[in-house]
Protein backbone atom coordinates (compact mmCIF):
# COMPACT_ATOMS: atom_id res chain seq x y z
CA UNK A 1 0.00 0.00 0.00
CA UNK A 2 1.39 3.63 -1.30
CA UNK A 3 1.52 5.87 1.70
CA UNK A 4 1.05 8.65 0.09
CA UNK A 5 -1.49 7.78 -2.16
CA UNK A 6 -3.20 4.79 -0.26
CA UNK A 7 -3.25 2.93 -3.17
CA UNK A 8 -1.63 -0.84 -3.99
CA UNK A 9 2.09 -0.39 -4.87
CA UNK A 10 2.39 -2.83 -7.90
CA UNK A 11 6.60 -3.04 -7.32
CA UNK A 12 5.46 -4.38 -3.71
CA UNK A 13 5.87 -8.35 -3.15
CA UNK A 14 2.68 -9.78 -3.23
CA UNK A 15 0.95 -10.53 0.60
CA UNK A 16 0.57 -14.17 0.94
CA UNK A 17 -3.25 -14.54 0.76
CA UNK A 18 -4.84 -16.36 4.23
CA UNK A 19 -6.79 -19.61 3.60
CA UNK A 20 -10.36 -18.86 2.81
CA UNK A 21 -12.03 -22.18 4.40
CA UNK A 22 -12.39 -22.88 7.86
CA UNK A 23 -14.21 -25.45 9.91
CA UNK A 24 -16.21 -22.26 11.23
CA UNK A 25 -17.06 -21.45 8.10
CA UNK A 26 -18.11 -24.73 6.43
CA UNK A 27 -20.62 -24.97 9.02
CA UNK A 28 -21.84 -22.21 8.26
CA UNK A 29 -22.39 -23.08 5.06
CA UNK A 30 -24.15 -26.28 6.31
CA UNK A 31 -26.79 -23.40 8.27
CA UNK A 32 -26.74 -21.50 4.93
CA UNK A 33 -27.81 -24.84 2.75
CA UNK A 34 -30.67 -25.22 5.40
CA UNK A 35 -32.61 -22.66 5.96
CA UNK A 36 -32.20 -21.58 2.05
CA UNK A 37 -34.41 -25.01 1.50
CA UNK A 38 -36.34 -24.66 3.80
CA UNK A 39 -37.63 -21.14 2.56
CA UNK A 40 -37.59 -22.15 -1.18
CA UNK A 41 -39.03 -24.99 -0.51
CA UNK A 42 -42.17 -23.74 0.02
CA UNK A 43 -42.28 -20.50 -1.40
CA UNK A 44 -44.18 -21.64 -4.63
CA UNK A 45 -45.15 -25.14 -2.93
CA UNK A 46 -47.28 -22.84 -0.28
CA UNK A 47 -49.55 -20.46 -2.80
CA UNK A 48 -50.34 -23.57 -5.32
CA UNK A 49 -51.62 -25.58 -2.30
CA UNK A 50 -53.59 -22.38 -0.66
CA UNK A 51 -55.38 -22.18 -4.26
CA UNK A 52 -56.64 -18.14 -5.97
CA UNK A 53 -57.93 -17.25 -2.92
CA UNK A 54 -55.29 -17.49 -0.55
CA UNK A 55 -51.99 -17.65 -2.55
CA UNK A 56 -51.38 -13.85 -2.54
CA UNK A 57 -51.98 -13.73 1.01
CA UNK A 58 -49.51 -16.22 1.74
CA UNK A 59 -47.16 -14.74 -0.29
CA UNK A 60 -47.83 -11.43 0.96
CA UNK A 61 -47.56 -11.93 4.44
CA UNK A 62 -44.14 -13.95 4.05
CA UNK A 63 -42.16 -11.22 2.34
CA UNK A 64 -43.99 -8.26 4.80
CA UNK A 65 -42.62 -10.11 7.49
CA UNK A 66 -38.97 -10.79 5.93
CA UNK A 67 -38.79 -7.11 5.95
CA UNK A 68 -39.93 -6.56 8.93
CA UNK A 69 -37.71 -8.89 10.42
CA UNK A 70 -34.57 -7.42 8.70
CA UNK A 71 -35.35 -3.80 10.16
CA UNK A 72 -35.64 -5.22 13.85
CA UNK A 73 -32.86 -7.78 12.97
CA UNK A 74 -29.83 -4.94 13.79
CA UNK A 75 -31.33 -3.70 16.75
CA UNK A 76 -31.73 -7.46 17.97
CA UNK A 77 -28.23 -8.39 17.22
CA UNK A 78 -27.10 -5.41 19.18
CA UNK A 79 -28.54 -6.30 22.03
CA UNK A 80 -28.23 -10.23 21.88
CA UNK A 81 -25.23 -11.28 19.42
CA UNK A 82 -25.61 -12.87 16.59
CA UNK A 83 -25.46 -16.65 17.93
CA UNK A 84 -28.54 -16.42 19.74
CA UNK A 85 -30.94 -14.48 16.70
CA UNK A 86 -29.82 -16.96 13.99
CA UNK A 87 -31.08 -20.31 16.20
CA UNK A 88 -34.03 -18.23 16.75
CA UNK A 89 -34.40 -17.16 13.21
CA UNK A 90 -33.89 -21.28 12.35
CA UNK A 91 -36.36 -22.29 14.90
CA UNK A 92 -38.86 -19.94 13.75
CA UNK A 93 -38.26 -20.69 9.86
CA UNK A 94 -38.63 -24.24 10.68
CA UNK A 95 -41.02 -24.99 13.33
CA UNK A 96 -44.30 -23.44 12.31
CA UNK A 97 -43.72 -25.29 8.81
CA UNK A 98 -44.67 -28.40 10.81
CA UNK A 99 -47.41 -27.34 11.36
CA UNK A 100 -48.85 -25.97 8.28
CA UNK A 101 -50.77 -29.25 7.51
CA UNK A 102 -52.91 -28.84 9.92
CA UNK A 103 -55.45 -26.74 8.25
CA UNK A 104 -56.08 -24.96 5.18
CA UNK A 105 -57.84 -21.91 6.01
CA UNK A 106 -56.44 -18.89 4.84
CA UNK A 107 -56.22 -17.22 7.80
CA UNK A 108 -54.31 -20.08 9.23
CA UNK A 109 -51.40 -19.84 6.07
CA UNK A 110 -50.97 -16.43 6.16
CA UNK A 111 -50.15 -16.52 10.11
CA UNK A 112 -47.56 -19.47 9.55
CA UNK A 113 -46.24 -17.78 6.56
CA UNK A 114 -45.75 -14.40 8.75
CA UNK A 115 -44.21 -16.13 11.46
CA UNK A 116 -41.73 -17.74 9.33
CA UNK A 117 -41.07 -14.69 7.46
CA UNK A 118 -39.87 -13.11 10.61
CA UNK A 119 -37.39 -15.81 11.14
CA UNK A 120 -36.40 -16.19 7.95
CA UNK A 121 -35.34 -12.37 7.52
CA UNK A 122 -33.65 -12.61 11.01
CA UNK A 123 -31.64 -15.28 9.76
CA UNK A 124 -30.54 -13.25 6.73
CA UNK A 125 -29.39 -10.77 8.85
CA UNK A 126 -27.77 -13.15 11.76
CA UNK A 127 -26.29 -15.29 8.89
CA UNK A 128 -25.03 -12.48 7.06
CA UNK A 129 -23.19 -11.11 10.12
CA UNK A 130 -21.75 -13.91 11.53
CA UNK A 131 -20.70 -15.08 7.94
CA UNK A 132 -18.80 -11.78 7.24
CA UNK A 133 -17.15 -12.25 10.57
CA UNK A 134 -15.73 -15.28 9.39
CA UNK A 135 -14.33 -14.40 6.24
CA UNK A 136 -10.41 -12.93 6.23
CA UNK A 137 -10.86 -9.41 5.46
CA UNK A 138 -8.40 -10.03 2.73
CA UNK A 139 -10.78 -12.54 0.61
CA UNK A 140 -14.01 -10.58 1.51
CA UNK A 141 -14.91 -10.68 -1.65
CA UNK A 142 -14.15 -13.88 -2.65
CA UNK A 143 -15.51 -15.57 0.58
CA UNK A 144 -18.82 -13.61 -0.11
CA UNK A 145 -18.92 -15.07 -3.56
CA UNK A 146 -18.71 -18.40 -2.59
CA UNK A 147 -21.36 -18.02 -0.13
CA UNK A 148 -23.71 -16.81 -2.62
CA UNK A 149 -22.67 -19.82 -4.88
CA UNK A 150 -23.65 -22.03 -1.54
CA UNK A 151 -27.14 -20.80 -1.20
CA UNK A 152 -27.71 -20.06 -4.67
CA UNK A 153 -27.95 -23.38 -5.77
CA UNK A 154 -29.84 -25.01 -3.47
CA UNK A 155 -32.40 -22.37 -3.72
CA UNK A 156 -32.43 -22.80 -7.97
CA UNK A 157 -33.13 -27.26 -6.86
CA UNK A 158 -35.42 -26.36 -4.02
CA UNK A 159 -37.96 -23.97 -5.81
CA UNK A 160 -38.98 -26.40 -8.21
CA UNK A 161 -38.70 -28.81 -6.20
CA UNK A 162 -40.85 -27.99 -3.78
CA UNK A 163 -44.10 -27.93 -5.93
CA UNK A 164 -42.86 -31.32 -7.55
CA UNK A 165 -42.88 -33.08 -3.96
CA UNK A 166 -45.98 -31.58 -3.02
CA UNK A 167 -47.87 -33.06 -6.38
CA UNK A 168 -46.39 -36.35 -6.00
CA UNK A 169 -45.97 -37.12 -2.61
CA UNK A 170 -48.34 -35.16 -0.77
CA UNK A 171 -48.31 -31.13 1.04
CA UNK A 172 -47.53 -32.63 4.30
CA UNK A 173 -44.23 -34.59 3.51
CA UNK A 174 -42.82 -31.41 1.79
CA UNK A 175 -44.03 -29.37 4.57
CA UNK A 176 -41.90 -31.65 6.99
CA UNK A 177 -39.23 -31.55 5.06
CA UNK A 178 -38.86 -27.89 4.92
CA UNK A 179 -39.10 -27.69 8.95
CA UNK A 180 -36.34 -30.35 9.22
CA UNK A 181 -34.31 -28.40 6.87
CA UNK A 182 -34.05 -25.69 8.82
CA UNK A 183 -34.37 -27.21 12.47
CA UNK A 184 -31.53 -29.74 12.08
CA UNK A 185 -28.83 -27.40 11.19
CA UNK A 186 -29.59 -25.06 14.49
CA UNK A 187 -26.85 -27.76 16.54
CA UNK A 188 -24.37 -25.85 14.32
CA UNK A 189 -24.40 -22.50 15.22
CA UNK A 190 -22.76 -22.55 19.12
CA UNK A 191 -19.44 -23.65 16.59
CA UNK A 192 -19.89 -20.34 15.37
CA UNK A 193 -18.64 -18.57 18.96
CA UNK A 194 -15.86 -16.63 17.01
CA UNK A 195 -18.09 -14.98 14.93
CA UNK A 196 -20.32 -13.41 17.77
CA UNK A 197 -21.17 -9.62 17.53
CA UNK A 198 -20.92 -9.10 21.29
CA UNK A 199 -17.67 -10.71 21.68
CA UNK A 200 -15.16 -8.09 22.70
CA UNK A 201 -11.65 -7.90 21.05
CA UNK A 202 -9.26 -8.73 23.38
CA UNK A 203 -8.54 -6.15 26.14
CA UNK A 204 -11.02 -3.81 24.83
CA UNK A 205 -14.63 -3.06 24.80
CA UNK A 206 -16.16 -3.80 21.21
CA UNK A 207 -17.30 -0.72 19.21
CA UNK A 208 -20.79 0.58 19.29
CA UNK A 209 -23.06 -0.40 16.35
CA UNK A 210 -24.17 1.85 13.48
CA UNK A 211 -27.72 1.40 13.28
CA UNK A 212 -30.65 1.48 10.34
CA UNK A 213 -31.05 5.38 10.67
CA UNK A 214 -27.41 6.04 10.78
CA UNK A 215 -26.65 3.75 8.27
CA UNK A 216 -28.66 5.30 6.04
CA UNK A 217 -27.33 8.82 6.23
CA UNK A 218 -23.87 7.82 6.06
CA UNK A 219 -23.16 8.01 2.39
CA UNK A 220 -20.35 5.98 2.63
CA UNK A 221 -23.48 2.78 3.10
CA UNK A 222 -25.97 4.65 1.55
CA UNK A 223 -24.23 5.30 -1.79
CA UNK A 224 -23.84 1.18 -2.41
CA UNK A 225 -27.10 0.35 -1.42
CA UNK A 226 -28.89 2.60 -3.60
CA UNK A 227 -26.59 1.67 -6.77
CA UNK A 228 -27.51 -2.18 -5.89
CA UNK A 229 -30.99 -0.97 -5.22
CA UNK A 230 -31.08 -0.09 -8.50
CA UNK A 231 -29.84 -3.58 -10.00
CA UNK A 232 -32.07 -5.06 -7.64
CA UNK A 233 -35.15 -3.48 -9.73
CA UNK A 234 -34.27 -4.46 -12.94
CA UNK A 235 -33.90 -8.03 -11.42
CA UNK A 236 -37.67 -7.98 -10.08
CA UNK A 237 -38.61 -6.72 -13.84
CA UNK A 238 -36.72 -9.40 -15.53
CA UNK A 239 -37.87 -12.18 -13.57
CA UNK A 240 -41.88 -11.35 -13.58
CA UNK A 241 -42.03 -9.83 -16.94
CA UNK A 242 -39.79 -11.45 -19.59
CA UNK A 243 -41.88 -14.66 -19.57
CA UNK A 244 -44.94 -12.10 -20.29
CA UNK A 245 -42.99 -10.27 -22.72
CA UNK A 246 -42.09 -13.34 -24.66
CA UNK A 247 -44.83 -15.82 -24.34
CA UNK A 248 -44.44 -17.59 -27.57
CA UNK A 249 -41.03 -18.89 -26.83
CA UNK A 250 -41.66 -20.68 -23.60
CA UNK A 251 -38.25 -22.21 -24.63
CA UNK A 252 -36.08 -19.27 -24.49
CA UNK A 253 -36.94 -17.16 -21.78
CA UNK A 254 -36.25 -20.40 -19.53
CA UNK A 255 -32.73 -20.41 -20.87
CA UNK A 256 -32.67 -16.84 -20.69
CA UNK A 257 -33.06 -17.45 -16.71
CA UNK A 258 -30.48 -20.00 -16.77
CA UNK A 259 -28.14 -17.80 -18.65
CA UNK A 260 -28.77 -14.82 -16.30
CA UNK A 261 -28.73 -16.95 -13.40
CA UNK A 262 -25.45 -18.63 -14.20
CA UNK A 263 -23.81 -15.62 -15.53
CA UNK A 264 -24.23 -13.71 -12.32
CA UNK A 265 -23.10 -16.27 -10.64
CA UNK A 266 -20.07 -16.75 -12.28
CA UNK A 267 -19.44 -12.80 -12.17
CA UNK A 268 -19.91 -12.62 -8.25
CA UNK A 269 -16.88 -15.10 -8.22
CA UNK A 270 -15.04 -13.22 -10.78
CA UNK A 271 -15.83 -9.68 -9.40
CA UNK A 272 -15.01 -11.06 -5.37
CA UNK A 273 -11.50 -12.58 -7.06
CA UNK A 274 -10.77 -9.11 -8.93
CA UNK A 275 -12.18 -6.90 -5.79
CA UNK A 276 -10.35 -8.82 -3.72
CA UNK A 277 -7.13 -7.75 -5.79
CA UNK A 278 -7.62 -4.04 -6.99
CA UNK A 279 -10.37 -3.23 -4.63
CA UNK A 280 -14.54 -3.54 -5.60
CA UNK A 281 -15.04 0.43 -5.69
CA UNK A 282 -13.73 0.25 -9.49
CA UNK A 283 -16.01 -2.69 -10.33
CA UNK A 284 -19.83 -0.66 -9.14
CA UNK A 285 -19.64 1.99 -12.21
CA UNK A 286 -18.93 -0.93 -14.62
CA UNK A 287 -21.86 -3.70 -13.30
CA UNK A 288 -24.38 -0.73 -13.07
CA UNK A 289 -23.76 -0.11 -16.89
CA UNK A 290 -23.76 -3.76 -17.95
CA UNK A 291 -26.91 -4.27 -15.88
CA UNK A 292 -28.89 -1.44 -17.75
CA UNK A 293 -27.43 -2.17 -21.09
CA UNK A 294 -28.64 -5.79 -20.77
CA UNK A 295 -31.78 -5.14 -19.50
CA UNK A 296 -32.28 -2.62 -22.55
CA UNK A 297 -31.25 -5.26 -25.08
CA UNK A 298 -34.42 -7.36 -23.74
CA UNK A 299 -36.40 -4.99 -25.69
CA UNK A 300 -35.92 -6.38 -28.53
CA UNK A 301 -37.98 -9.40 -27.84
CA UNK A 302 -38.97 -10.88 -30.94
CA UNK A 303 -34.99 -11.88 -31.32
CA UNK A 304 -33.85 -14.57 -29.40
CA UNK A 305 -30.49 -14.34 -29.94
CA UNK A 306 -31.12 -10.40 -28.15
CA UNK A 307 -32.88 -11.70 -25.14
CA UNK A 308 -30.49 -14.48 -24.33
CA UNK A 309 -27.15 -11.83 -25.12
CA UNK A 310 -29.49 -8.98 -23.11
CA UNK A 311 -29.86 -11.69 -20.01
CA UNK A 312 -26.67 -12.48 -20.08
CA UNK A 313 -25.31 -9.05 -19.66
CA UNK A 314 -27.43 -8.28 -17.43
CA UNK A 315 -26.84 -11.41 -15.32
CA UNK A 316 -22.77 -10.19 -15.43
CA UNK A 317 -23.29 -7.03 -14.10
CA UNK A 318 -26.08 -7.70 -11.77
CA UNK A 319 -23.65 -10.23 -10.12
CA UNK A 320 -20.53 -7.88 -10.29
CA UNK A 321 -22.98 -5.23 -9.06
CA UNK A 322 -24.05 -7.45 -5.75
CA UNK A 323 -20.67 -8.42 -4.91
CA UNK A 324 -18.68 -5.01 -4.62
CA UNK A 325 -21.04 -3.32 -3.25
CA UNK A 326 -21.73 -5.82 -0.38
CA UNK A 327 -18.02 -6.44 -0.04
CA UNK A 328 -17.90 -2.41 0.33
CA UNK A 329 -20.25 -2.07 3.11
CA UNK A 330 -18.87 -4.62 5.05
CA UNK A 331 -15.33 -3.07 4.29
CA UNK A 332 -16.42 0.70 5.86
CA UNK A 333 -17.63 -0.45 9.28
CA UNK A 334 -16.70 -2.75 12.63
CA UNK A 335 -17.55 -5.97 13.06
CA UNK A 336 -20.08 -4.81 15.62
CA UNK A 337 -22.67 -3.25 12.19
CA UNK A 338 -22.35 -6.69 10.06
CA UNK A 339 -25.61 -6.87 10.89
CA UNK A 340 -26.89 -3.52 10.29
CA UNK A 341 -24.64 -3.87 6.68
CA UNK A 342 -26.33 -7.50 6.28
CA UNK A 343 -29.86 -5.78 6.79
CA UNK A 344 -29.48 -2.90 4.66
CA UNK A 345 -28.39 -4.40 1.61
CA UNK A 346 -30.86 -7.15 1.78
CA UNK A 347 -33.61 -5.18 2.19
CA UNK A 348 -32.04 -3.34 -1.03
CA UNK A 349 -32.48 -6.56 -2.49
CA UNK A 350 -35.90 -7.56 -1.45
CA UNK A 351 -37.33 -4.37 -1.40
CA UNK A 352 -35.64 -3.47 -5.01
CA UNK A 353 -37.16 -6.46 -6.45
CA UNK A 354 -40.95 -5.66 -4.95
CA UNK A 355 -40.74 -2.52 -6.51
CA UNK A 356 -39.71 -3.68 -9.85
CA UNK A 357 -41.88 -5.94 -10.32
CA UNK A 358 -44.85 -3.59 -9.19
CA UNK A 359 -44.19 -0.60 -10.72
CA UNK A 360 -42.94 -1.76 -14.13
CA UNK A 361 -46.17 -3.35 -14.34
CA UNK A 362 -47.75 0.04 -14.19
CA UNK A 363 -45.14 1.23 -17.20
CA UNK A 364 -45.52 -1.81 -19.33
CA UNK A 365 -49.57 -0.92 -19.31
CA UNK A 366 -48.98 2.10 -21.01
CA UNK A 367 -45.64 1.70 -22.61
CA UNK A 368 -45.50 -1.78 -23.59
CA UNK A 369 -42.79 -4.10 -22.47
CA UNK A 370 -40.34 -3.04 -25.13
CA UNK A 371 -40.43 0.18 -24.32
CA UNK A 372 -40.37 -0.34 -20.71
CA UNK A 373 -37.62 -2.17 -20.66
CA UNK A 374 -35.63 0.61 -22.23
CA UNK A 375 -36.76 3.46 -19.88
CA UNK A 376 -35.82 1.37 -16.88
CA UNK A 377 -32.06 0.98 -18.38
CA UNK A 378 -32.15 4.66 -18.58
CA UNK A 379 -33.56 5.41 -15.68
CA UNK A 380 -31.30 2.80 -13.45
CA UNK A 381 -28.19 5.30 -15.13
CA UNK A 382 -29.60 7.97 -12.39
CA UNK A 383 -27.90 5.16 -9.96
CA UNK A 384 -24.35 6.16 -11.70
CA UNK A 385 -24.26 9.96 -9.83
CA UNK A 386 -24.13 8.55 -6.27
CA UNK A 387 -21.77 5.34 -7.73
CA UNK A 388 -19.42 8.22 -9.01
CA UNK A 389 -19.31 9.96 -5.74
CA UNK A 390 -18.81 7.69 -3.59
CA UNK A 391 -15.44 6.70 -5.68
CA UNK A 392 -14.43 10.45 -5.59
CA UNK A 393 -15.07 10.18 -1.84
CA UNK A 394 -12.51 7.43 -1.18
CA UNK A 395 -13.51 4.43 -2.75
CA UNK A 396 -11.86 1.64 -1.11
CA UNK A 397 -10.14 3.98 1.26
CA UNK A 398 -13.20 5.71 2.26
CA UNK A 399 -13.14 6.92 6.25
CA UNK A 400 -14.87 4.07 8.37
CA UNK A 401 -18.47 4.61 9.01
CA UNK A 402 -19.11 4.83 12.64
CA UNK A 403 -21.70 5.16 15.41
CA UNK A 404 -22.97 8.58 16.06
CA UNK A 405 -23.36 8.89 19.93
CA UNK A 406 -27.38 9.56 21.12
CA UNK A 407 -28.00 12.94 21.33
CA UNK A 408 -29.58 14.28 25.29
CA UNK A 409 -33.43 14.85 25.04
CA UNK A 410 -32.59 18.62 26.01
CA UNK A 411 -29.49 21.09 25.58
CA UNK A 412 -26.90 21.06 28.46
CA UNK A 413 -28.19 24.53 30.23
CA UNK A 414 -25.20 26.94 29.64
CA UNK A 415 -22.86 27.94 32.34
CA UNK A 416 -24.32 31.26 34.65
CA UNK A 417 -21.99 34.33 34.47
Amino acid sequence: MNPTTGSADPTAAPATRPPLLSRALLLRFVGVVGSTVSFFLLLSAVPAHAGPGGAGLATGALMLSTVLGELAGPRILDRYGNRGPLAAGLFLLGAPALVLPLSGAPAWTAAVCLVRGLGFGLTMVAGGAVTAALIPAGRRGEGLAVVGLVGGVPALLALPLGVWLAGHAGYAPVTTAAGLAALVVIPTVPALGSADRNAAPAGGQRAPAVGMVGAVRAGGLRRPTVAFGATAVAAGVLVTFLPLAVPRAAGVVTAALLVQSGASTAARWAAGRYGDRRGPSRLVVPGLLLSAAGLSALAATSSQVAVLVGAAVFGTGFGVTQNATLTLMYSRVSAASYGTVSALWNLAYDGGMGVGAACFGLLAAHLGYARGFVLTGLLMLGALVPALRDGREGGDDHPPVQAQPARAAFPPRPAQP
